[in-house]
């Protein structure tokens, strides 16, 4: 795969939610020339509906698979062309209106355009009784929207769709979309992983069967998009790509799984490859767009090339990102890559002072509109403030995280506010810490990486910016107490795997508590994981010179 560079200093605007802009056609006489074939896997949905809205509405569903939003909205729309009492068209629509659903709730705006389609589903009706109670079940995520709660309407829908799938056990479709709820609805909190599990019962036998059905793999990367579960779900990421390779989510997607166990080449590899295909997306008329699938896939490159030590190659993103200055649509994950980008360039180097500088950019975006997003930066530049020494700047960012949180909380961000809460613990830790009370310090610190192991990831972060047990070492380390350091740092590396920062603290913490076997080991992977670094870090000068002489 080639590198795709774009001049640092363009503005892009940024088209959350949006999908291809005429890149593939979709049948012979709709292909540019010159174009490649549309490659979207295969999906048979069997509709009421003529024989040519039968044909688009299998595409529009294998879009939909791949949650590539705009098109599959198209898709569905010209189904309603070929054939305007198909009902299950409006069914379509409604469902993509509300974008990603590991993304949701969705906003006011989106949740109004899908209950407006999904009432002209109701009044189109169908021809058979299987696609009427597709339509009641998503009905019923639509019931009283406007004043029930979000989960409450989501379990509704989960519940809805295991009737269908019980009603209608030869129906794959029914299936795979109940396997797809159950993800949607499954709580973070749930370390037994009920329902990922029950997903994972439904979706294994049909990816044997189905090798070459796009939801079936996407949604099984999803299942396993945990750390104790991430392993089971390697073959159908590397499956994947193969399945949908004209959809930059399905060239980006294999990276949940990616980042769960530490395979960084793959995972910027990967990302680079949705990066380009989004930028394919663009008009002639509109190169100086970017698009969500672009951004989205800067943020895992930046981690990944983090990783391995390529700190010019994640420059050159950020340099990209920090250039951008205008938004088409504003969005949760573009909100979020912006404040991530900038936060995990300084935090995975230890460059304090310039994680303490961050500021929000661009700064034309509605950051009040995602204070879960700005909470990034803000829990950066204040542990970045409190390391470096700027104990007042530190103690602002601390009040201004819990500003956010209760903003969160009043938004009924719900998640959100829980990684608020373990952000405002690490950033009072090394406020304690620069203050000396070093007690205090470490009990803050601890509660922090419980508070952050009792949750977990959300879907569209490669991973924290920085693990809470990882900086637990750290400060242990900073403490002179190397033994108890070793322990946190082989814990956190078991969490978050083959971390730059996670291997070096665990090397340097064994060497100072005497463990030379575990710190040749750990200096070794080291030198193996940065083998195609582009930056020499301290670190690794220290695991050179360590094992130079041992």
């Amino acid at each position: 795969m080639t590198r795709r560079r774009t001049v640092g200093a363009l503005t892009l605007a940024i088209m959350l939610g949006a999908g291809a802009s005429g890149a593939w056609g979709h049948g012979e006489n709709d292909t540019p020339r010159g174009t490649p074939p549309e490659k979207l896997g295969k999906v048979d949905f069997p509709v009421s509906c003529n024989a040519a809205a039968q044909e688009e509405f299998n595409r529009a569903m294998a879009l939909f698979h791949s949650f590539w939003f705009d098109p599959a909205k198209k898709s569905f729309s010209k189904v309603l062309q070929h054939d305007p009492e198909c009902g299950m068209a409006h069914w379509g629509i409604a469902i993509m209106s509300m974008g990603n659903p590991f993304a949701w709730p969705p906003n006011p705006a989106a949740l109004k355009a899908g209950a407006s389609a999904m009432a002209e589903a109701k009044r189109v009706g169908a021809k058979s009784e299987r696609e009427r109670a597709y339509i009641r079940a998503l009905a019923a995520f639509f019931e009283d929207w406007e004043t029930t709660e979000h989960r409450p309407r989501a379990v509704a829908f989960e519940k809805a769709m295991e009737g269908v799938a019980a009603q209608y056990p030869q129906d794959v479709e029914a299936r795979i979309l109940y396997a797809l709820v159950l993800n949607i609805t499954a709580l973070p909190t749930d370390k037994t992983f009920a329902n990922q599990l029950k997903a994972a019962g439904i979706l294994e036998p049909l990816f044997k069967q189905y090798p070459d059905h796009p939801g079936v793999a996407h949604y099984l990367i999803h299942t396993y998009d945990y750390a104790p579960l991430a392993e089971k779900g390697l073959p159908a990421a590397r499956a994947y790509a193969g399945i949908a390779p004209s959809v930059p989510h399905a060239l980006h997607m294999p990276s949940h799984l990616f980042s769960r166990v530490g395979l960084w080449r793959e995972m910027v590899e990967g990302n680079r490859a949705s990066y380009a295909a989004a930028k394919n997306e663009l008009t002639e008329k509109t190169l100086d767009i970017g698009t969500y699938d672009a951004l989205h896939a800067m943020d895992y490159m930046v981690f990944g090339h983090l990783q391995q030590a390529q700190d010019k190659a994640a420059k050159r993103l950020l340099d990209e990102v920090a250039a951008i200055r205008k938004v088409n649509v504003e969005n949760f994950v573009a909100a979020y890559a912006f404040a991530a980008i900038p936060a995990r360039f300084a935090l995975e180097r230890g460059d304090w002072k310039q994680a303490a500088a961050l500021e929000l950019s661009p700064a034309g975006l509605s950051w009040s509109k995602f204070p879960q997003a700005e909470a990034i930066l803000v829990f950066a530049r204040g542990l970045g403030a409190a390391r470096s020494g700027d104990v007042a700047a530190a103690h602002r960012d601390a009040e201004r995280l819990r500003a956010l949180k209760e903003a969160m909380t009043a938004a009924k961000i719900g998640y959100w506010a829980g990684q608020a809460d373990f952000q405002i613990k690490t950033v009072d830790a090394w406020i304690a810490f620069a203050e000396k009370r070093h007690d205090d310090a470490v009990q803050s610190m601890r509660a922090a990486a419980e508070a952050e192991e009792a949750s977990d990831k959300h879907p569209v972060t490669p991973g924290n910016v920085v693990p809470s047990r990882e900086l637990l070492g750290e400060m242990l380390m900073a403490l002179n107490q190397p033994q108890q350091a070793f322990a946190e740092f082989e814990r956190s590396l078991k969490r978050d795997p083959n971390r730059f920062r996670g291997i070096s603290g665990a090397a340097r913490a064994a060497e100072a508590s005497g463990n030379l076997p575990a710190a040749r080991d750990y200096y070794a992977k080291l030198q193996t994981l940065t083998t195609d670094r582009d930056t020499e870090r301290q670190e690794l000068a220290a695991a050179k010179a360590f094992l130079k002489g041992h």
